[in-house]
């Protein structure tokens, strides 16, 4: 009878340990999974403070400085990106959204190679009044934002 309890306890300990081996492997499986799926946002103020490794990919955002935008050979397009207290290049290559303008909110998805961010994608506000929470964020922590809808 003793011999049958010690191999039960046994049994059960072993179950425990190959149940906790497969959480943390699971857990270092999806982990790694969503490092690739996760792409920051930084105003140019924190890209520019701390730069982001070359391949990092993340989101940048913040106006679109006034007299910056220069279109290049097909749908190659340049422009700045500022939070008001620092600016970034940035170069992309495709069809900008309709909605796209000087002195408007934008988010870019991309990396930098060396001081320009190369975007991958650029998304613009959606009507005269959205700007995306992360470029409004970045705003206040400068103390230059404005809520467009607040009274006089």
């Amino acid at each position: 009878m003793a011999g049958l309890k010690g191999l039960k306890k046994q049994r059960r300990i072993q179950i425990v340990a190959l149940a906790v081996v497969a959480l943390v492997g699971a857990t270092a499986l999806i982990g790694s999974a969503m490092r690739d799926g996760i792409n920051f946002f930084r105003s140019p103020s924190q890209v520019l403070s701390d730069p982001p490794r070359e391949s990092e990919t993340f989101r940048i955002g913040g106006l679109v400085v006034k007299g910056s935008i220069k279109r290049g050979e097909g749908t190659e397009v340049s422009f700045e990106v500022t939070d008001t207290n620092a600016t970034v290049a940035v170069n992309y290559t495709g069809i900008l959204p309709d909605l796209f303008a000087e002195g408007q909110g934008m988010i870019a998805l991309g990396h930098m190679e060396g001081p320009v961010f190369r975007a991958t994608e650029v998304l613009a506000k959606h009507d005269e009044t959205y700007m995306p929470k992360e470029v409004i964020d970045a705003l206040k922590e400068q103390g230059v934002y404005v809520d467009p809808n607040a009274q006089p």
